[in-house]
């Protein structure tokens, strides 16, 4: 997701706030990830346009994004978190385990396990961006993945 497709500053604006220019440059350091970036390529990329902004600002500004919903991150394994600008609504991604293939799915195909988890549970789902892991049709049947079929 570009973030030049929508107007994110009206849309900063339209919630009382401006983007200032450290924050500019974190959208264009996300963007440049051109779907999932991690932190220290964020750092590189801020770092290398604007040597000036240190680490707590990069930290500050990446906590601002999430919480206005410019910017949604996602844990796809543990400690292994990506980042990317959010758009217009929510989406999801399934991921393989195996070949790391990423296949993007819009919010309507989780929309009834979100309704019945929040009858069934009283629970309502942050689900803004989710990954799911698991393996694709290609490695399901490829025989030298068939250790994955039945891990967690």
């Amino acid at each position: 997701m570009s973030h030049n497709t929508w107007d994110y500053v009206a849309f900063l604006r339209e919630r009382g706030y401006r983007m200032t220019p450290q924050r500019q440059i974190m959208m264009d350091a996300i963007c440049e990830g051109e779907g999932h970036t991690t932190l220290p390529e964020i750092m590189e990329r801020v770092q290398h346009k604007a040597p000036a902004i240190n680490q707590a600002t990069v930290y500050r500004s990446l906590h601002f994004l999430l919480n206005t919903g410019l910017i949604v991150k996602a844990e796809v394994a543990p400690g292994e978190v990506f980042y990317e600008i959010a758009g217009r609504s929510p989406h999801h991604h399934l991921l393989c385990r195996a070949c790391h293939q990423e296949i993007e799915i819009d919010s309507h195909a989780l929309a009834a396990l979100q309704i019945e988890i929040q009858q069934r549970y009283g629970f309502t789902i942050d689900a803004n961006h989710l990954v799911l892991t698991g393996l694709c049709a290609h490695c399901q049947a490829d025989s030298s993945f068939p250790h994955l079929l039945h891990e967690n």
